[in-house]
C-alpha cells in the first residue's frame, strides 16, 4: 500500500463564537486503503448529506502535502456562506 485515499467534506455552518455568522468548514471524514470502501462510503455520505460537498482524494504515504502542486482542499467563497 503506497497510497491512501480520503474523503473530505466541505460544509457551511454557524460559527461557534458568533452564531449569527456563517463559516466554511473542511473536514477529513473517512480514510482507507480500500477503493471499494471509499466508493461506498462516498456514495452514502452524499446521499445522507446532500447539502455538503464531498471530495475523494488519493495521496502517497509519507508525503508532505504542502510540497505538492495540489493537495486536499475545498474552496468556500463568501457567497457560499450567505443564505
Amino acid at each position: 500500500m503506497n497510497s491512501i485515499k480520503m474523503i473530505l467534506c466541505g460544509s457551511v455552518e454557524e460559527s461557534r463564537s458568533n452564531p449569527e455568522e456563517k463559516v466554511g468548514v473542511v473536514s477529513v471524514v473517512f480514510v482507507s486503503y480500500d477503493d471499494d470502501k471509499i466508493t461506498k462510503k462516498l456514495a452514502g455520505l452524499q446521499k445522507e448529506n446532500p447539502n455538503n460537498f464531498y471530495m475523494e482524494y488519493s495521496t502517497p504515504l509519507d508525503t508532505d502535502l504542502t510540497q505538492l502542486e495540489h493537495y486536499p482542499s475545498i474552496e468556500i467563497s463568501k457567497e457560499d456562506l450567505q443564505e
